[in-house]
């Protein structure tokens, strides 16, 4: 009889390797907490890459996705189902209110929904589908990896090997406002840019460069679009990061943390530019679903219950704190830390590949992302003692990796 292969084995065989080979097998999570098969727990600063808003197995995320499962999962957007008018109706009030929502299944197609909202303006503001259709985006930025979004995303590792990509995007750095208004022209159909660039590095933008957006966008009539699909759902202390500027965007978009670690994306637009949809010009096979809304709902339920955006912004003071003192220890080392509540990026002086290795090795599960930047992602549970424990692990392998004992010894 031949031996069971390995999960290990059955990804080299079976698997795409467009993510590598993943080094480890998790099988149980529970709040902030993972383990392996071969039993290892894990402190989780990752989230699913921001996903997991509750952490791990929320019990009350579970009995509501359990109470759905048994009754109805999914039905066709041809037909109504409850849950989708309801979180329809929260989300178009965390919004503002005055719009409308489309559901999707991820950030990538929610974003494709923002470019063709986009295609919509340009041809309705114009007369003409040639005529207006460049959409401004942000360089560093990271809008999916559909022809949409990845021609919206000016990093080469990302557009590499699939030219032609869809024509129209320019791009400016972030926080230029004049760099944007340069661009902006009678061809002009949208601004597009993250709140909080995730993939780019955690480059958040300016509060008042998003009031200048505002600005432009309303003098060349032009719509602004805003990416929440990372730093929204309460990552950054707010529901919607861009919340402490007092804009209203035309339209955001929305996923990640929306489910609690069930796939659901989102669009809110506001009215006077959701009547540019209609019947036939998008669509979805399992938007919006019973079960994914149910998830969603108890999500947002749970936020409000547990006042976890307060939570995050006292708990993301202090880890930015704590790890601006790290950065005084070790400056050699720690370049620059920035971000948002519990969307944070450590900048360090090597590619970050190794030290999220060393970091796993010692109990800390962490993300990379873009310049050299370690991200820290914890679910907007953790509290103080989940924070100081990840702060041990981090000093310990940065103290380490700055090869500095003899001038700058560990203790």
């Amino acid at each position: 009889m031949n031996p069971k292969p390995s999960i290990e084995q059955l990804y080299k065989d079976n698997i795409l390797g467009n993510y590598g080979l993943p080094p480890i097998t998790f099988v149980r999570g529970r709040g902030v907490r993972l383990w392996d098969d071969a039993g290892n727990a894990y402190l989780d600063f990752c989230s699913g890459i921001a996903v997991l808003t509750l952490g791990h197995c929320h019990p009350r995320h579970v009995s509501a996705l359990k109470g759905q499962a048994a009754e109805l999962m999914h039905v066709s957007n041809l037909y109504r189902n409850e849950n989708q008018a309801l979180l329809g109706q929260r989300l178009n009030e965390k919004a503002g209110g005055g719009g409308k929502v489309f559901f999707c299944n991820s950030g990538a197609e929610a974003n494709e929904a923002l470019i063709k909202l986009a295609r919509l303006y340009g041809k309705a503001k114009s007369g003409q589908e040639a005529d207006c259709y460049k959409i401004i985006v942000a360089e560093n930025a990271f809008h999916g990896r559909t022809f949409g979004g990845m021609s919206a995303t000016p990093q080469e590792k990302i557009q590499g090997g699939f030219r032609p990509l869809v024509p129209g995007f320019e791009a400016a750095p972030l926080n230029d406002l004049d760099a944007f208004a340069r661009l902006a022209d009678d061809a002009t159909a949208a601004i597009f840019v993250e709140t909080v660039q995730g993939e780019g590095g955690i480059h958040p933008a300016d509060m008042q460069f998003l009031r200048g957006l505002r600005a432009l966008c309303d003098e060349k009539e032009i719509l602004l679009l805003i990416d929440e699909v990372q730093c929204g759902i309460g990552r950054t202390g707010t529901f919607f990061a861009y919340e402490p500027s007092g804009i209203r965007p035309d339209a955001i978009g929305m996923a990640k943390g929306l489910g609690g670690g069930l796939p659901i994306g989102a669009v809110w637009m506001n009215d006077r530019h959701a009547s540019l949809f209609h019947p036939g010009s998008h669509g979805t096979t399992f938007g919006g679903t019973p079960l994914v809304c149910a998830a969603a709902l108890e999500t947002l339920a749970t936020l409000d219950q547990d006042k976890l955006l307060a939570n995050v912004r006292k708990n993301g003071a202090y880890l930015l704190d704590r790890l601006s003192e790290l950065k005084a220890e070790f400056p050699e080392y720690v370049l620059e830390v920035r971000g948002r509540g519990f969307m944070i990026g450590i900048q360090i002086a090597e590619a970050p590949a190794d030290a999220v290795v060393e970091l796993r090795e010692e109990g800390l599960i962490v993300p990379p992302a873009g310049g050299n930047v370690i991200r820290l992602l914890p679910p907007l549970i953790a509290n103080r003692h989940n924070i100081d424990e990840a702060l041990s692990f981090l000093r310990k392998v940065v103290c380490r990796r700055t090869h500095l004992v003899a001038t700058n010894p560990c203790k």
